[in-house]
């Protein structure tokens, strides 16, 4: 989350692709290494995961600046679909593949954790030979942006935080963190009591619990992501057409949507397995609609020379209020609803049902936050376009000066 303020100040001035291959070397090591950590060493192993996440900042928060300079219009709509499914794809591959390695590795989970590695290795071989660092602001219209920014970093923060557009479709990526998050790691957890109510099944006290329902989860939630993303920018796209505001106007739907679903699952947990999981798919799609068009949002009302940095603030603030926030606050609202009462079987399921309830109320929110998006983002849009004119004409004249003086 901190690292990710630092790669956001350097993204909009040194070499990008280099910067990404350093950053994927070294989250590949960590990842490695986490998986040589005997279990009794929880400190060590905390350290390396929070490594791992520093250096996750590293293209999580450029990557989505280079394929904005390398494709234009609709082309870069889809490249950006391309690059946000991977997010929930990623994440539901994780569980099945986890599930699978460690159910092969006899309930050893260091072995879940030997697998990425290759694939980091295979992602910077591909980028050092076929990846080129494209210009700033290359494929912007009327603009040509060559140089990186020559602003402060505090000078672009200020510039964002009076930015509407990426004020408010922060605080809505946020919600879907925390909604995304919270779901992640407690759902599992979830359909296992669920499991148990209904069926009157024992708790597992085995090294590898409920591995159906991740499975299950996993697959939901690759094929939900993957819908989800290519349905969010088709819809947008041919929107766009007849408003200017679709992007906001898509995601905000897609979270209001999402919210009745996601208490329906939820309902449904102790009366039907079957019922809860097709909500669950229902609810993921309609919230990865929001994953490439936030992405579209940012690079509209944000100028070239300030999009890493503006993306790194959106991460920030996503993972200190969304991903780091939701787990913790499930968790505690689960304890507390429990503190008192004997402890059961139903307690515990429904614990964390209600407390789970907090993410439909959330995902409300979210819809609030992008509406309020499109009612600024054609304003926003305007100024960005007028500053990024205005930097391009500022640096053609000094060039030129340069010249002039050199001859």
């Amino acid at each position: 989350m901190l690292c990710s303020l630092a790669f956001g100040y350097v993204g909009d001035r040194w070499n990008r692709k280099n910067i990404m291959c350093a950053g994927i070397s070294f989250w590949s090591i960590m990842i490695l290494c986490s998986s040589f950590i005997p279990n009794d060493y929880f400190l060590p192993l905390l350290l390396i995961k929070g490594l791992i996440g520093a250096a996750e900042a590293s293209f999580s928060t450029i990557a989505p600046s280079i394929i904005a300079d390398l494709f234009v219009a609709d082309q870069r709509s889809r490249m950006l679909a391309i690059f946000y499914f991977v997010v929930p794809v990623g994440c539901g591959l994780g569980y099945i593949v986890g599930s699978k390695v460690t159910s092969a590795a006899g309930g050893d989970w260091h072995w879940a954790f030997r697998v990425t590695p290759g694939m980091g290795l295979l992602a910077v071989l591909l980028m050092v030979f076929f990846l080129k660092e494209p210009p700033r602001g290359a494929t912007d219209k009327k603009k040509k942006i060559n140089l990186p920014s020559a602003n402060s970093w505090m000078s672009d923060v200020k510039k964002l935080f009076r930015n509407p557009s990426f004020m408010f479709s922060t605080l809505g990526v946020t919600a879907v963190t925390f909604v995304v998050s919270a779901i992640g790691l407690w759902c599992p957890s979830f359909l296992g009591r669920a499991r148990n109510i209904l069926y009157e099944k024992e708790p597992c006290q085995t090294a590898v619990c409920a591995i159906d329902d991740s499975l299950i989860f996993g697959a939901i939630t690759v094929f939900s992501g993957i819908l989800g993303v290519v349905a969010g920018v088709e819809i947008s796209k041919r929107y766009k057409k007849v408003n200017p505001r679709a992007d906001p106007i898509v995601c905000a739907c897609g979270m209001l949507m999402s919210a009745p679903f996601l208490f329906l699952a939820l309902i449904f947990g102790n009366i039907s397995l079957g019922a809860t999981y097709v909500f669950i798919f229902i609810a993921g799609t309609l919230l990865a609609l929001n994953w490439a068009i936030v992405t579209t949002i940012l690079l509209h009302v944000v100028p070239t020379t300030r999009r890493a940095t503006a993306q790194s603030m959106q991460i920030t603030v996503s993972n200190l209020l969304g991903v780091a926030g939701s787990p913790c606050l499930i968790g505690l609202i689960s304890d507390l609803i429990r503190r008192g009462y004997a402890e059961s079987d139903l307690l515990i399921f429904r614990s964390l049902e209600y407390a789970l309830m907090t993410c439909s109320f959330v995902v409300a929110i979210g819809g609030a936050f992008f509406l309020a998006t499109a009612h600024f983002i054609e304003k926003d849009h305007e100024k960005a376009e007028t500053e990024s004119e205005g930097t391009s004409r500022n640096m053609s004249i000094i060039l030129s000066c340069l010249l002039q003086n050199s001859n």
